[in-house]
């Protein structure tokens, strides 16, 4: 059968950025012929023990209580499990100090569908036919984004700027408010922190100029906090998460070890998250109940916050010091590599500035000596320009033991340096 497909159709049944690369992955790891290889490429978290067991003891609960039944065997709100609205509702007015009701709140399958909803609610053609932006201005980012608008010519990203130490090795993208175009056309703006990939933390007055920017043409703004405090709290540098105006912070539980139960939670102005609402009944009617009944538990004892600081984070941050250490060791000095400067989230992002060949190819030419990685020009949806810079850098998942990240980190050292004294010779 070979059904014809609309514009939509077409376009939502492709594959975009890293799931098409994890697709050649795939088929690498299948096709292999007994070779072994060190898998770098992985978004999965690892499952530490203490976070299964946490699901595991909240689950427990869940079975024995006379809620069970109503959980799994009932449709619910739209707006989420109420029980669960409620915890995150307690939990952070009193960390944080807000006045949140629940007409502030929102549950999600996953957070991935938050921006989809934002993206086609805000971005796009009005009822006038004026072309609304969904602006990213921090580019790279999360590839998902590349794939979350059904108008792909909506999403606009703004090439950054470079704070680089070049005696160190290290780098940091920053927005560009010289070049960032926030005005009129501007239906929403989305960025990550930490990011997705680079591990970046913007800073507070960073966010507050974005969200500022965009509050004088009545745009929200929606701060990716997938790996933000209080849960899974994967950055490694201070991070104050900001709340109020026109922004909307969205979470996610998949890095605190619920992936499989896909919660994302949004928490902004009522209006904002009632357009969001309607969205999500159009759409799935409501998102899974049974994740929000276990997360309720582990959020409302303090379990989930403690985790995430005392097991998560520093399970994450160790790696990523192995993956620093190994490169300083192993990477000649007087190349031009760059790793990104380690502020949050589960990979590093490594920049060879005038790399031989294309990001791409590299990706091809270390999976012959075992170690697979992800290109990283697919991290930079929306970004027209033509910039060398998309084209020189590598994703590293930190989801690898130990020894293999070491060893992978060496291979790629050789790899790198026997590419570089090719063009000098």
């Amino acid at each position: 059968m070979n059904p014809a497909l609309t514009q939509f159709g077409a376009q939502m049944s492709h594959l975009t950025g890293v799931r098409a690369i994890m697709k050649d992955i795939i088929e690498t790891l299948r096709a292999g012929s007994g070779q072994e290889f060190i898998n770098l490429s992985a978004g999965n978290p690892v499952i530490l023990p203490e976070v299964e067991q946490l699901w595991r003891d909240c689950t427990a609960e869940l079975l024995a209580s006379p809620e069970y039944g109503e959980v799994v065997c009932r449709y619910g709100s739209s707006q989420g499990y109420q029980p669960f609205i409620n915890a995150v509702l307690a939990d952070f007015n009193q960390r944080y100090g807000l006045n949140l009701t629940d007409r502030n709140i929102l549950i999600t399958p996953g957070s991935q569908s938050i921006y989809f909803y934002a993206a086609n609610a805000f971005g796009g053609y009005t009822t006038s036919k004026q072309l609304k932006n969904i602006v990213l201005p921090l580019s790279p980012d999360y590839t998902g984004y590349g794939g979350v608008s059904l108008i792909p010519e909506a999403v606009v990203a703004c090439k950054p700027t470079l704070d680089i130490d070049a005696a160190a090795h290290r780098f940091k993208y920053r927005p560009d408010f010289s070049q960032l175009s926030i005005d009129q056309t501007t239906g929403c703006v989305i960025f990550s922190r930490p990011c997705n990939p680079t591990g970046n933390v913007l800073s507070d007055d960073e966010v507050k100029k974005i969200a500022d920017l965009a509050a004088a043409f009545d745009a929200p703004v929606f701060v990716d906090s997938a790996y933000g405090p209080p849960f899974p709290s994967l950055n490694f540098t201070e991070m104050t998460p900001i709340f109020g105006g026109n922004i909307v912070h969205c979470m996610s539980l998949s890095k605190a070890g619920l992936p499989g139960e896909r919660i994302g939670i949004a928490i902004g102005d009522a209006k904002i998250i009632q357009i969001l609402e309607c969205f999500q009944t159009n759409m799935c009617i409501h998102s899974p109940r049974y994740g929000q009944a276990i997360a309720t538990r582990a959020i409302a004892s303090g379990a989930l916050a403690d985790i995430s600081i005392n097991v998560i984070r520093p399970y994450y941050q160790s790696k990523f010091a192995i993956v620093e250490s190994t490169l300083e060791q192993a990477m000649p000095k007087d190349l031009p590599w760059f790793l990104h400067r380690g502020e949050g989230a589960i990979f590093a992002w490594l920049w060879l500035k005038d790399l031989p060949m294309t990001d791409w190819e590299l990706y091809q030419e270390l999976k012959k000596v075992g170690v697979i990685v992800v290109p990283g020009s697919s991290f930079f949806p929306g970004l027209r320009e033509d910039w060398q810079h998309k084209h020189e850098c590598l994703r590293i998942s930190l989801t690898a033991t130990n020894d293999e990240i070491e060893t992978a980190m060496k291979r790629l050292a050789q790899m790198v340096e026997k590419l570089y004294q090719s063009v000098d010779s």
